[in-house]
């Protein structure tokens, strides 16, 4: 078992790293997230790989490690309401306000990309809203990028919110797994983010989703990402949030589950 100082020591490396909460005392939480990675990278279990953090491992290894922690809850068409709200609804007549420029969409904490390729495929079967809109998906962890990429997921994963006539219209069968399309994969924009960095150089966005993060975060880290990502809001935008994340003072919109514009 994780002694209480090691697990103390990693509650104090999430926050300072990612602004994560992590509650020292659920043992078991940090046993069945850190024993993968350990094994992964040669520890013959969670305490060892901790005592080499400790000592000063690479900063590879010290990500690694606050990956595992953040590691979402992702499926598809999670609070499938939201997501036909943004295209049947937002998206339209952002693309009409917009005219000529393309509406922008970032979702960011997007794990394993179930949440962002929901989006891609219902704005792929859109009339009108094909090519109008760029999407872009980031996330902390490198291999939860790294799958999300490759687009393959287990029937376990299939069958956790996606509808059967979306797995066959836009999914190919490999082995036992499947694979998203190509013409789907090739929609997205990806990159390692960390919200606790500097995000201007990314410019704005017309909508932002940030799924079931912020409740996550110790309260100083909450009200920097949240400052973060109204910034990263153009006039007029919206930001769509888990429907239990903390919404400060946002402003909620009539009639739009979890969607959110900054207080007037």
């Amino acid at each position: 078992m994780i002694e209480p100082v090691d697990r103390e020591f990693l509650s104090a490396l999430c926050l300072a790293r990612a602004g994560l909460r992590l509650d020292a005392d659920k043992s078991y939480l940090i046993e069945s997230r850190l024993g993968p990675v350990a094994r992964r990278e040669g520890y013959v279990s969670p305490e060892a790989f901790i005592g080499a953090l400790r000592e000063g491992a690479d900063e590879r290894l010290t990500w690694a490690a606050v990956e595992a922690m953040a590691l979402p809850e992702s499926e598809f068409f999670r609070d499938r309401a939201v997501f036909h709200h943004v295209v049947e609804v937002m998206l339209p007549a952002m693309v009409k306000a917009r005219r000529d420029q393309p509406v922008r969409v970032w979702c960011n904490a997007c794990g394993t990309g179930q949440e962002v390729y929901s989006l891609a495929m219902l704005l792929a079967d859109a009339p009108g809203l094909a090519g109008q809109v760029e999407l872009y998906a980031s996330d902390l962890s490198e291999r939860c990028l790294e799958k999300a990429q490759a687009g393959i997921y287990s029937q376990f994963e299939v069958q956790r919110g996606l509808p059967a006539r979306m797995l066959v219209r836009h999914f190919e069968k490999r082995g036992e797994s499947f694979q998203l399309s190509p013409r789907i994969r090739q929609m997205l924009r990806w990159r390692r983010v960390n919200l606790m960095d500097d995000l201007s150089p990314f410019g704005q966005f017309d909508l932002v989703l940030c799924r079931s993060l912020l409740g996550q975060l110790a309260p100083d880290a909450l009200a920097h990402v949240q400052g973060q990502l109204k910034r990263a809001l153009t006039p007029g935008g919206r930001l769509v949030l888990g429907l239990k994340d903390p919404t400060g003072d946002l402003a909620p919109v009539a009639a739009a589950p979890g969607v959110f514009a900054l207080a007037a």
